[in-house]
């Protein structure tokens, strides 16, 4: 079984295993700390008050499940092509093709949303620029660091990385003091812990998920680790744990700080809690921080993009061009294809820019979601066709554990046709879903 998997995997070989362990997990780190915490959570905050504690911990318990299910399958079989190659061989070559374009999809969206981000983070110091001019600006630079080669993007998001970490840190040192002298007053005022009831907590669960998003990336990147046993074992441990408490912490610090109903209005919730503690120049900083975690989530999303174009390619399921590696080991026709979000991005932001992140996260929760839906499936048919054998990292509570996670994922995504900011999740998904069917079945199934 292994040797037909390896002849599967040997076709994405080429890509340079230059990302160490501290690199690896810094990347999942800093992918999943991005925009879904500094500017998304202001809409999980609106929509669930001060329950978004509660909301974020389900989605941190769906992201746990997760990574049990991608350590243990990366750990046997480490390809670039991760959960999308892991789908065609256990499950079914159609399931592979509709997992690596639905992920593909959504990591393109994910960079639009993240470069909007940004136009909405400079807006505080350049109100009078249009946003789309940061949008091209900010999109250039991180471009050329993806062209340079993996040792270059492995270090710049080590240090993007490094400096969400240090700054988050800072933040919750900060905030607990403050909301000491405060008290939690904040917590129970203005329609209590759960003002718009269980709904609006749940409903909220679909921003946390948003957020976590690129964890999962870890087992892409993974294909180009030195050690990919040690490094996946590694960042398991560490990543979810790490993750958990930053966003549970920094959001209970949040609603706890100031009134839930100002939290974001048209900024990032870190900065309007910042502003009002009256520190000097304190919003300022934390908007240049939450700046800095865009560009590194961004940087983070271009790359892991751009890997799952290339397996395409290397499966025969794309242009072969996009295939090609450059000298320095990178797929660059990939990468240029996969800057595709960021057009839409800068299309979104002319047209809507009050409204351009919201939408531009409903359309990417489609393929993030049927994605996350996959792997807990495509796990249960790894562990059925490795029944009885010894795997070198297992996850615990198989197979109930694995249900869990399929079942709440099935329950989000059933959720997002009853709310209206998440309309444009399924009317954008099904039809996307249903033309990669057609194109499957017309050009690639025989």
């Amino acid at each position: 079984m292994s040797e037909n998997f390896n002849n599967l995997a040997g076709r994405e070989q080429g890509l340079k295993r230059d990302l160490t362990s501290g690199q690896l997990t810094m990347i999942a780190i800093g992918g999943a700390i991005g925009t879904g915490l500094f500017l998304g959570s202001g809409l999980a905050i609106g929509l669930a008050g001060p329950s978004v504690v509660l909301s974020y911990g389900i989605g941190a318990f769906i992201a746990l499940l997760l990574m049990g299910c991608l350590a243990e399958m990366t750990v046997a079989h480490p390809t670039p092509g991760s959960f999308g190659t892991w789908a065609e061989f256990y499950v079914h070559p159609m399931a592979g093709f509709l997992v690596r374009y639905s992920y593909w999809s959504a990591i393109v969206l994910a960079v639009g949303t993240e470069v909007t981000a940004i136009a909405v983070y400079m807006a505080r110091w350049f109100p009078g620029v249009p946003g789309w001019i940061w949008i091209v600006g900010f999109s250039g630079i991180l471009i050329a660091v993806n062209l340079l080669g993996v040792g270059v993007f492995g270090a710049v998001e080590y240090a993007f990385a490094a400096l969400k970490v240090g700054a988050i840190i800072i933040f919750i040192v900060t905030g607990a003091r403050l909301l000491f002298d405060i008290g939690p007053v904040h917590y129970t005022a203005h329609g209590g812990v759960f003002p718009h009831g269980v709904w609006g907590m749940w409903v909220a669960v679909i921003v946390s998920i948003f957020s976590y998003l690129s964890i999962e990336m870890i087992a892409v990147a993974a294909g180009e680790a030195a050690d990919p046993k040690t490094a996946i074992t590694k960042a398991f441990r560490s990543c979810v744990a790490r993750l958990a408490v930053f966003y549970l912490l920094t959001l209970a610090l949040i609603v706890g700080m100031a009134p839930w109903t100002t939290a974001g209005k048209g900024e990032s919730p870190f900065v309007t809690v910042m502003a009002r503690t009256h520190i000097p120049f304190a919003a300022d900083i934390v908007n240049l921080v939450i700046l800095a975690a865009a560009l590194s989530a961004m940087n983070s999303q271009l790359y892991i993009s751009t890997r799952m174009m290339f397996s395409l390619a290397r499966a025969g399921q794309a242009p072969k061009s996009l295939g090609v590696l450059n000298r320095r080991g990178t797929p660059a026709s990939a990468l240029a294809v996969s800057t595709a979000g960021i057009a839409v991005a800068v299309l979104v932001n002319a047209l809507a820019p009050d409204t351009s992140f919201t939408v531009m996260m409903a359309i990417a929760m489609f393929g993030a979601i049927f994605t996350w839906t996959m792997i807990f499936v495509t796990h249960l048919f790894f562990r059925r066709r490795h029944k009885g054998e010894h795997l070198a990292f297992r996850m615990w509570g198989y197979p109930y554990a694995t249900l869990a996670g399929a079942f709440l994922m099935t329950a989000i995504v059933l959720t997002t046709a009853f709310t209206t900011e998440f309309r444009m999740t399924l009317a954008y998904g099904i039809p996307f879903l249903l033309v990669l069917v057609a194109v499957w079945r017309v050009r690639f199934q025989r």
